[in-house]
């Protein structure tokens, strides 16, 4: 997994990469969402975040040197 891990750190990593991670950041995990969203949209809006919290963890691994 390191060497995905990497590839992640490096595309994220650079000028262009942390614009569109900011970006979906603010689209998903920083999303304000109402006391009337549905069930099905909550879920899909915890999909969502769970997949940018992967790629970030993935970033901090793949930028560890160890």
């Amino acid at each position: 997994m390191k060497d995905i891990e990497k590839q992640y750190a490096r595309t994220f990593l650079s000028a262009s990469g942390k614009q569109v991670l900011a970006h979906l950041r603010s689209i998903t995990v920083e999303r304000i969402v109402g006391p009337n969203i549905t069930n099905d949209d909550l879920r899909w809006w915890a999909a969502q975040n769970a997949l940018i919290h992967q790629i970030e963890n993935f970033i901090k691994r793949g930028n560890n040197p160890t």
